[in-house]
């Protein structure tokens, strides 16, 4: 059952401070500051999908700060990740000395266990999804790399993403908690790989050979993670050059091709590990993905994520609705 929370029968003057623990219950904990006289208006709607929390604010112009401050009055929450739909007015979003305008139909991605501002100069509506951070099983670098950022909707993954979160939000379907999982999971999936997507950091390439094979190498390793044979070996022998000349590829990436193998099966893995509807034992998730040897697996798992295979999936429960 939708949360639905409204300043219209607040005397005047108890508004702001109403609105601002409206938008703590609702979503997390923050400073609001109005930014005209006057009365404020303002409503959030917020619900359960599954492991996710949905929600669409419509309110006057303000400034919303979450702070040190904040962060330690909330205590070990589970920490998100927010994606925000800007469907009426525009915003401005501050976090990690980044500064990002959204207009109506762009996205916005923050890390609610960071500081954070957002600038609504003029009334607004935006929809807001929380994405649990160990849900989505991606690199700490690479979220860093897109939180605190604006990001087109109208093409690729951003327009896929932006029309299927408005039509969740606007009207969450009822469904059974197995449904909601899935329904879950399926913008979880979408997020990350909007997230794979522009973190691969490479430009459009103009005529320059050695880009176009990189990109077509990643792609040729997502492929094929499932394959407990896939190496630098396999990888350029089906790509008809040298070993020696794809490490050469690889110089300017940041990471090797062996490393980049494991790092994309590991995510595969805590994604899939997770999901509180996964019920695959921890070796057939490894094996799946890749890794032949279970105690290999447990070893860079824990390397990469501060804690086991089996802790990581045990873990989940704190995704999910306590009511």
């Amino acid at each position: 059952m939708a949360l639905v929370l409204t300043t219209a029968a607040v005397p005047d003057g108890e508004r702001l401070a109403y609105w601002r623990d409206a938008l703590g219950a609702a979503l997390v904990p923050t400073a609001v500051t109005a930014r005209h006289d006057g009365p404020f208006e303002g409503l959030v709607s917020s619900e359960r999908l599954g492991y996710l929390r949905l929600a669409t604010v419509e309110a006057d112009a303000q400034r919303l700060s979450r702070t040190a401050a904040h962060l330690t009055d909330t205590g070990p929450a589970v920490a998100c990740v927010a994606v925000g739909v800007q469907t009426a007015g525009t915003a401005t979003l501050i976090q990690d000395g980044r500064r990002a305008f959204a207009g109506e139909g762009d996205l916005m991605v923050y890390d609610t266990g960071r500081p954070y501002s957002l600038d609504f100069p003029g009334r607004f509506t935006t929809h807001v999804v929380h994405l649990p951070r160990r849900a989505l099983g991606l690199p700490e670098e690479d979220l860093r790399r897109v939180t605190g950022t604006a990001i087109d909707g109208t093409t690729g993954f951003g327009a896929l993403l932006v029309n299927f979160l408005t039509s969740l939000t606007a009207s969450v379907p009822p469904c059974a908690p197995a449904v909601a999982t899935r329904l879950a999971t399926g913008v979880v999936d979408l997020f990350a790989t909007l997230v794979e997507e522009r973190t691969q950091d490479h430009p459009t390439p103009d005529g320059n050979p050695g880009e176009h094979l990189v990109l077509r190498v990643r792609d040729h390793i997502d492929r094929h993670l499932g394959d407990p044979g896939l190496s630098p070996q396999t990888v350029a022998a089906a790509h008809h050059i040298s070993v020696r000349y794809l490490h050469r590829l690889f110089e300017g990436e940041g990471i090797t091709v062996a490393r980049l193998i494991q790092r994309r099966r590991l995510e595969r893995c805590a994604r899939e590990l997770h999901r509180p509807d996964a019920t695959a034992p921890v070796s057939a998730v490894a094996q799946r993905w890749g890794f032949a040897n279970p105690a290999h697996f447990s070893r860079v798992f824990r390397a990469a994520y501060g804690r086991s295979p089996r802790e990581w999936r045990g873990a989940r429960d704190e995704l999910l609705p306590t009511g």
